[in-house]
């Protein structure tokens, strides 16, 4: 990737390539199927939003303007995934920000090569079980100031920018600090999902939000003048303008007040850290997702257990094709729910719960009914009682991908956890704090109990793929917690198995699978079938509409003939666009 000391790299016109971005993005929308010359294709929602030289898909179309802004105006991938984390932070509040972790996976087209990145944040140095027991609690609460783990996104953004970037934190920041300062439309989706989330927020939330004790009306414009002046001390003195600087000091004063373990010398000790990514083989691909402390291994895990099944001969969306996916979903959870923690703090054993043998030989083991109780298939020497999984059933996350005209990649999420996070809004940086640190317990003999310095356990799972020769295939992820593993193989197999176009695929009918009989489908997926499933023990339940429960997937696919095609989640706000 290009260092951004290139000449040829100039800050872009930002106001007319917003507006360009923006008539592409309803042009996209607009474009009609066209001639198909009596070839039938699935009909979708949206069309595949197709190009030659860049694309960008987010969950927000004003975030993807803006990345596709910094694309034509000669930025880079990485310029453009970090522009659209920055306005994200912005304009889904509810579900991501300043108070967040994000994770990315960077592919080099120059080079083949592929680097991931841990931008979660670790518990403070005063969090041991104890701390919590002290103070009355058997569990760590979901919410509150006891669920907030350090924030790692903005150390994540300039990290990024540092090593691949090709323009100025300031310059990336600029358009989500226009809309925090200047304001932003309320859509429908964002008013219902504040009147959905209104339950345990702090005065200071309920203040900006819900003002009089309602969203905003449609339309009108958001304001958050105080993280518009965290944003801006953020663009001029980089990660140390936040993690050492007032907003650190004012956040970690407001959580002990609180109650809450982090402090200022927390905040100081933060780092980002780089890492290689797991790889996994799955329908003539190699699949790349991030170690712990995420559940990257899951994913692996689940695909190569599905690769010993003939799905394909099973029939799209058949019983015994969901059967079969179900039943290894619970497998792969098991050992994930069992080792998935922070590596630096206790020995995991990935490499044998990826082992081939040891995979084909758990694939064997589902059976022709639904499973109730299934156990991990490597031992170890503590309890795996403390569940990993459920904590949230949206996923309140977002997002976020791109591939520039020069072959580089990012497949990047960012998130709060659950809807607002812990439910706190720091007044004085406007920044809504995550409550990711829930994820952590407090057995003392399970690999993810809570300890000082200590990264939580986390759902976010980007995932990219590369062709047998190293070649980018495509970028994919979605919010949605524990379906992401879930909705991921779904759509993958949508694509390689069933002959759908990515668009189609995102918007095929999808199922999850929970730490129990039960399983949620979408209203798409045939009564009968539904019938079947229960018939050999699971326990559906229909769900109407197309909701954030399946998530809000994206994906941009590199064409055999080298073109791009993006690919967006109508259960979100989620937009694609390429030139």
């Amino acid at each position: 990737m290009r260092s951004r000391h290139d000449p040829r790299i100039r800050a872009p016109r930002f106001a007319f390539l917003l507006t360009l971005a923006l008539f592409a993005c309803a042009q996209a929308d607009a474009d009609p199927a066209g001639d198909t010359s009596g070839v039938e294709f699935p009909v979708t929602n949206r069309p595949d939003v197709r190009g030659v030289h860049g694309a960008v898909s987010s969950d927000h179309p004003l975030a993807t303007a803006a990345g596709y802004a910094i694309l034509r105006s000669g930025g880079n991938a990485v310029d453009a995934v970090v522009t659209m984390a920055g306005v994200l932070a912005v304009v889904r509040p509810h579900m991501n920000g300043v108070g967040g972790d994000a994770f990315g996976i960077f592919y080099d087209g120059a080079t083949g090569d592929v680097v991931g990145m841990n931008g979660s944040g670790r518990a403070g140095a005063l969090a041991t079980p104890s701390f919590f027991t002290d103070a009355g609690h058997e569990t760590i609460p979901g919410s509150g100031p006891l669920a907030v783990s350090l924030p790692g996104a903005v150390a994540a953004w300039d990290d990024a920018l540092a090593r691949f970037g090709t323009i100025s934190l300031a310059e990336a920041l600029a358009p989500a600090i226009a809309y925090a300062r200047d304001g932003f439309p309320v859509s429908s989706r964002l008013a219902s999902d504040i009147a959905g989330a209104s339950r345990g927020l702090n005065a200071s939330a309920l203040g900006l939000y819900l003002p009089g004790g309602s969203p905003p009306p449609v339309g009108s414009l958001l304001k958050n003048t105080a993280l518009a002046g965290t944003l801006e001390r953020i663009a001029g003195e980089g990660k140390d303008g936040f993690y050492r600087g007032a907003p650190a000091e004012a956040i970690s004063a407001f959580l002990e007040k609180q109650g809450g373990y982090l402090r200022a010398a927390d905040f100081a000790a933060h780092q980002t850290t780089w890492t290689s990514p797991l790889e996994g083989t799955y329908l003539n691909h190699r699949i790349l997702v991030l170690p712990p402390n995420t559940q990257g291994m899951a994913q692996i895990s689940l695909m190569e257990m599905a690769a010993e099944h003939d799905l394909a001969a099973m029939g799209h969306n058949t019983a015994d094709y969901l059967h079969t996916l179900i039943e290894l979903k619970k497998l792969a959870f098991a050992d994930r729910d069992r080792w998935v923690a922070d590596p630096e703090f206790a020995d995991l054993p990935v490499e044998e719960l990826l082992d081939a043998d040891y995979l084909r030989k758990r694939a064997a083991k589902i059976g022709a009914n639904a499973a109730e109780d299934v156990t991990p298939g490597i031992e170890g020497s503590f309890s795996a009682d403390a569940h990993q999984g459920d904590a949230d059933d949206s996923g309140d996350t977002v997002y976020i991908t791109a591939v520039d005209q020069w072959g580089n990649a990012v497949s990047w999420i960012q998130s709060l956890f659950a809807s607002f996070g812990s439910g706190l809004l720091e007044p004085e940086t406007g920044v809504v704090l995550q409550n990711r640190g829930a994820l952590f317990n407090l057995d003392p003999n399970h690999p993810n109990v809570v300890a000082p310095g200590k990264r939580p356990y986390h759902t976010l799972t980007p995932l990219m793929a590369l062709n047998r020769d190293g070649t980018l295939a495509f970028t994919l992820g979605t919010p949605g917690g524990d379906s992401q593993v879930q909705s991921l193989i779904q759509i993958v197999n949508n694509i390689f198995l069933f002959g759908m176009t990515p668009q189609a695929a995102i918007e095929a009918p999808r199922f999850r699978s929970y730490n129990s009989l039960r399983v949620d489908f979408e209203d798409r997926i045939p009564a009968d079938v539904l019938s079947d499933l229960s018939g050999r023990g699971h326990e559906p339940r229909v769900i109407h509409g197309w909701t954030a429960t399946f998530g809000g997937a994206h994906m941009i696919r590199v064409e055999p003939s080298g073109t791009l095609t993006a690919a967006a989640d109508p259960r979100r706000e989620a937009y694609g666009m390429a030139y």
